[in-house]
């Protein structure tokens, strides 16, 4: 694609020709400067060898003829010797396409040698993406492709919280009050339904709480001992004892969100070359602490 300078003196050296019977073997192009309106300014100064006229009034004639018969000019100014044009944006969206299709423009061949993970997204599975997930997520990706084209060998991947007493809310509430809805039953994303149990979950552990600080208990021993609470606990203990029942639940609700993640992530177009779950991991976090009370450094 030729510039924007080649494409406007190519406009022009015809109709200057025929106008004023001379020939212009180069014409003058510079950035306008910020003060004044336009991208590109033709130096007129230029031309008044070639053609001996007033500067104001020859710039004046070429700007219009740029504005009706060249393809990228919609509008100009003169000051002085300057003529300021105005640039339709779609010059730059062509243009900008043309260096795309330019084969690998802007890219280093990737080395093996040089790693990079990217970590980004790493949701919990008890509700659904929100706005924060969102900004992570174009950030992340940003990152990797940039990263990637600058020469380095990119993994993207996220690490998904997906066990523990969060997940379990979410559980026990769709067990208790969800029917046996599923997200085709409601039309609802997966992570969306499951977010709706945790919230649900919310609500009626503070009406239990209440109750129980009414009855004449302090609200910090009412929130360990809200009868739905404990539930929670007690379904925990059954999912890491391996519960064939809990753990097949656990499985089912945790398969529906990640079908919305991954609409969600689609729809963002955002993606991830390796996943790590926290369900699969937190078993050599406990082996350490283990190791660190039994060793007197945690307590």
């Amino acid at each position: 694609m030729q510039s924007l300078a080649e494409q406007i003196s190519a406009t022009l050296t015809p109709f200057i020709k025929e106008t004023f019977e001379v020939e212009i073997p180069q014409f003058d192009f510079q950035a306008t400067r910020k003060e004044f309106d336009g991208e590109i300014t033709l130096v007129v100064f230029s031309l008044l060898k070639f053609i001996k006229t007033n500067p104001v009034q020859l710039a004046n004639q070429i700007g219009e003829y740029l504005k009706i018969h060249s393809d990228w000019v919609t509008e100009f100014n003169v000051v002085k010797g300057f003529l300021n044009l105005s640039i339709l944006d779609l010059y730059y969206v062509e243009a900008m396409n043309a260096i795309a299709k330019t084969e690998n423009y802007g890219y280093k061949t990737p080395d093996s040698n040089s790693i990079t993970l990217v970590e980004y997204s790493s949701p919990n599975t008890n509700k659904p993406l929100h706005l924060g997930h969102i900004r992570n997520n174009l950030l992340g990706y940003s990152i990797a492709q940039i990263l990637e084209a600058s020469g380095k060998k990119v993994i993207k991947t996220q690490i998904i919280n997906d066990r523990g007493i969060h997940i379990c809310k979410s559980m026990v509430a769709w067990k208790k009050f969800g029917n046996g809805e599923t997200p085709e039953t409601t039309g609802l994303k997966g992570d969306k339904l499951v977010g709706n149990y945790y919230v649900r979950f919310d609500q009626e552990y503070k009406k239990q709480i209440e109750s129980l600080v009414k009855e004449g208990m302090k609200e910090e021993e009412a929130k360990g001992k809200a009868p739905l609470f404990r539930e929670a606990q007690t379904m925990l203990r059954a999912w890491e004892a391996g519960d064939n029942e809990v753990v097949g639940l656990w499985e089912k609700m945790n398969s529906w969100v990640y079908k919305g993640f991954e609409t969600t992530y689609s729809n963002l177009g955002v993606s991830f070359d390796s996943y790590y779950y926290e369900s699969k991991t937190y078993l050599l976090g406990k082996e350490l602490i283990d190791q660190g009370i039994k060793q007197s450094i945690f307590y």
